[in-house]
């Protein structure tokens, strides 16, 4: 959460931040400022979104050619004009920026106010400004030893960029449990959250580990530890590209990456899907296939929509290879009596590889002997760095903040181990892994054909466009399913929506039920069809608006249902990658209707790296 650019080199500073903070305002959208260094350190920030900022900026003087900016997702303090960053201390000498939260910053202010020092707003950040200020002012340290001190104080996390009115030709960078990532040019360098507002310039990045520090010049950088020990990093050449972070002429990210679902899960299983051979490979877990597949059980630990691709994998593991599982809420997991050890295996999945609470549960798990698997999209994120292996999705950026493909990307990859633990457990014969081989390989297109004409959701979304209310079904794979439908709504149009599976209706939700209520029925799993169409008919018996996902050969369901939206037939522990695209879309376009920003949901943020 909240986003960090920052430039030192030849170009006009403000014109790189502007447009990185554009690039990364799905990670925070509250607020956002700069600190542009020019004689004198220039801050411009405002409460609301980043185009606010850039208008703001061309009514200031915010020229020069090094400087730092942020976008919020607000922690301590409500998103206004005082609570944006950068923040400074009481002398302005010194501009922060800060993503993370430090947790002992009440003990830390409540010293610094009884040293004189008198702070304007709430934040946690303008707490640490003040410190770095009563730090170099009050010894002899210099700026970067200034800095260092400070965070040696701090409790918390952080990635934090700072500068200097004194030091203008450096940048200070800093990162525990935030990411922060350089970019390597040529006679200018680049600091990024993630990589999206730096790939215009540079394809070469270096990331930052947690208790590091860099000093940041235009001809070069310094990485050390905060015990000032120097570190030799490895430059990585970054995959993305400058088209895949824009619109391409859709109206909105989200929609742009629904559409790309054919093309991201084809993606996912080029190369893995070895059709001709009857087999799975997946390079990333070489070396670790026995041991995941004679583990004593599997936890997968995930958050939100990954959270619902666990359980998806739940159902998979468990059918095709006869293996346990357990789905924890990674939240969670680090808060619990954790009887996991060495004779376990965990998988964390994260869109991003940054979430703070997988990687604390990923961290508890590695601490406790279990080995730790990662499923996740960023190449070089934390996730991916500290598992013992793992398996990229290759998604490419995900910039809409409701996840769409990602989830369709981390469900194609759980297939597809667990039919690698199946064949490697003997539960999978030959004949039907050419079966499943054949029926994965077909999902592409599959999906193609879903989005080759998606009238009718559109017109169901315009007759539910004002329901107050959405209640989700499904049962086995599609369970989880009708919970990331349910989420998705929730997320963009502000609708309250609940998911369940179908045979808890009867255990309370039933009493929702209405002629206002629509009922969303997910159907399409053949080995429960007989039973989901007992729940159709409760529901209609008390008028509720039936709204069925179906497939070609469920001709039962639709002749029950108000309104069916079809999706081709597929093979059952498939289907959730073909019944979350118009649950996609349903919800996509009723939040169009209800006039809500899509791409940027309120509260929201795309990646959740504070707890």
């Amino acid at each position: 959460m909240c986003g960090i650019v920052g430039y030192i080199g030849n170009r006009v500073a403000s014109e790189v931040i502007l447009k990185g903070l554009q690039r990364l305002e799905y990670r925070g959208y509250d607020s956002a400022g700069i600190a542009v260094i020019n004689d004198d350190i220039k801050i411009v920030k405002v409460k609301g979104k980043v185009n606010m900022l850039v208008s703001l900026a061309d009514d200031h003087n915010v020229s020069g050619h090094m400087g730092i900016g942020h976008t919020r997702w607000a922690t301590h303090g409500e998103p206004n004009d005082v609570n944006a960053h950068p923040h400074t201390g009481a002398t302005g000498k010194f501009a922060l920026v800060h993503n993370g939260i430090i947790e002992n910053y009440d003990v830390l202010r409540q010293d610094l106010e009884q040293k004189g020092h008198m702070f304007t707003g709430e934040t946690d950040t303008e707490v640490l400004a003040h410190l770095i200020e009563e730090i170099h002012e009050m010894s002899d340290h210099d700026f970067f030893h200034s800095v260092q001190q400070a965070l040696l104080q701090v409790e918390g996390t952080y990635g934090i960029a700072v500068i200097h009115k004194d030091n203008p030709d450096r940048i200070i960078v800093a990162r525990k449990g935030s990411p922060l990532l350089i970019g390597v040019g040529e006679n200018e360098h680049f600091i990024a959250s993630d990589a999206s507002p730096i790939i215009e310039y540079t394809k070469k990045v270096v990331y930052l580990e947690d208790g590091e520090m860099a000093v940041i010049t235009s001809d070069g950088y310094e990485v050390s530890t905060l015990k000032d020990v120097l570190l030799t990093k490895e430059v990585h050449e970054l995959a993305m590209s400058l088209e895949q972070i824009e619109k391409g002429g859709f109206p909105h990210f989200m929609l742009k990456e629904i559409f790309e679902q054919s093309d991201t899960i084809a993606d996912c299983m080029r190369g893995r899907l070895m059709v001709h051979e009857n087999r799975i490979q997946l390079g990333g877990l070489d070396g670790v296939v026995e041991k995941l597949a004679n583990a004593r059980r599997v936890i997968i630990a995930a958050c939100g929509t990954s959270w619902h691709a666990g359980l998806v994998g739940e159902y998979l593991f468990e059918y095709l290879a006869h293996m346990p599982v357990e789905v924890e809420y990674a939240s969670e997991f680090r808060y619990r009596q954790q009887l996991i050890d060495e004779r376990d295996v965990m998988i964390v999945i994260s869109q991003s590889g940054e979430t703070a609470d997988t990687l604390a549960a990923l961290r508890e798990a590695k601490k406790r002997g279990a080995m730790v698997l990662g499923i996740c999209n960023v190449v070089g994120s934390t996730i991916a760095r500290e598992t013992d292996a793992g398996v990229y999705t290759h998604a490419g950026p995900e910039i809409g903040v409701a996840s769409t493909k990602a989830f369709t990307a981390q469900v194609t990859i759980l297939t597809m181990m667990a039919m690698l633990m199946g064949r490697e457990t003997n539960v999978i014969s030959d004949d039907y892994m050419r079966k499943l081989v054949k029926e994965l390989r077909s999902v592409p297109a599959k999906i193609e054909e879903i989005l080759k004409d998606t009238s009718d959701i559109e017109a169901i979304a315009r007759l539910f466009t004002y329901a107050p209310n959405f209640l989700y079904l499904g049962r086995s794979y599609n369970f989880p399913v009708a919970l990331e439908g349910a989420l998705k709504l929730k997320e963009i149009s502000y609708i309250h929506a609940e998911g369940y599976p179908a045979a808890e209706m009867k255990h309370g939700p039933i009493a929702l039920i209405d002629e206002h209520m629509p009922v969303v029925v997910i159907a399409a799993t053949d080995h429960t069809n007989d039973k989901m169409i007992s729940n159709i008919e409760e529901v209609r018996a008390r008028k509720g608006r039936l709204i069925a996902i179906s497939s070609d050969g469920q001709s039962g369901v639709a002749r029950h249902a108000e309104f069916n939206i079809t999706i081709p037939e597929v093979h059952d522990c498939m289907t959730p990658l073909l019944t979350a695209v118009p649950l996609q879309l349903l919800s996509y376009y009723i939040a169009v209707n209800r006039k809500c920003d899509v791409d940027q949901p309120r509260n929201l943020a795309k990646s959740v790296t504070v707890e």
